[in-house]
């Protein structure tokens, strides 16, 4: 996970929503969307960071676990409460997850501490999240866009505050990520299913 919310690297500007306002879930929906690749055969895979042992780390693999009970075809899922990406696995996943999809778009799902007014927003943005820090461990960045989770407040004694934070509101955020992830797949899978019928139609007209 990651200690502050601004431990990822900027390429744009970054999205804030507050996971319990009105419409939370349709304007993630809508940020990812906007976000996603104008180059439709890139396979969408999204990398779940955390793990169960540890209430504020579990905002990813709580994600994942959320997406594996719903189809979102074409999206991929990786990492869930079953089986978690954490430090210690990332870098064997990651190529394994290039292994088997070719040039594939990530998305980055995580937690992250920040200030005590940001609790409890997700933030969403272009370019990677940054795992590790919480570990002091030298990690991969992972993702072409982010969705981070702001769990806690960071700043003293992180691990024990990550060990303390209230499972309700992970769940409560990991619900919203999941249900604008999902939203997100219905409307990729009905713009790739435009292009392919302009593409046949494109085709038929040069026989």
């Amino acid at each position: 996970m990651n200690l502050r919310s601004n431990m990822f690297e900027k390429r744009g500007g970054t999205a804030r929503i507050l996971h319990d306002e009105q419409l939370a879930a349709m304007k993630l929906a809508n940020e990812v969307s906007a976000l996603m690749p104008a180059l439709k055969s890139r396979p969408i895979v999204l990398v779940c960071i955390g793990t169960d042992r540890s209430t504020g780390d579990s905002l990813g693999p709580l994600v994942g676990t959320l997406l594996e009970e719903k189809n979102i075809a074409p999206f991929h899922v990786y990492g869930t409460l079953e089986d978690p990406i954490h430090a210690v696995n990332l870098e064997e996943k990651l190529r394994e997850i290039e292994e088997k999809h070719f040039h594939p778009f990530i998305i980055g799902v995580d937690a992250c501490l920040g200030r005590l007014k940001s609790v409890g927003i997700i933030q969403i943005g272009d370019g990677p999240v940054k795992p590790g820090a919480g570990v002091n461990k030298e990690l991969p960045p992972v993702g072409d866009i982010h969705i981070t989770g702001i769990v806690n407040v960071s700043g003293f004694m992180e691990f024990f505050v990550l060990q303390n934070t209230r499972l309700n509101l992970v769940l409560k955020m990991a619900k919203t990520i999941a249900e604008g992830i999902y939203a997100a797949s219905l409307s990729f899978d009905r713009k790739q299913a435009w292009h392919q019928l302009n593409l046949k139609v494109e085709q038929e007209h040069t026989l």
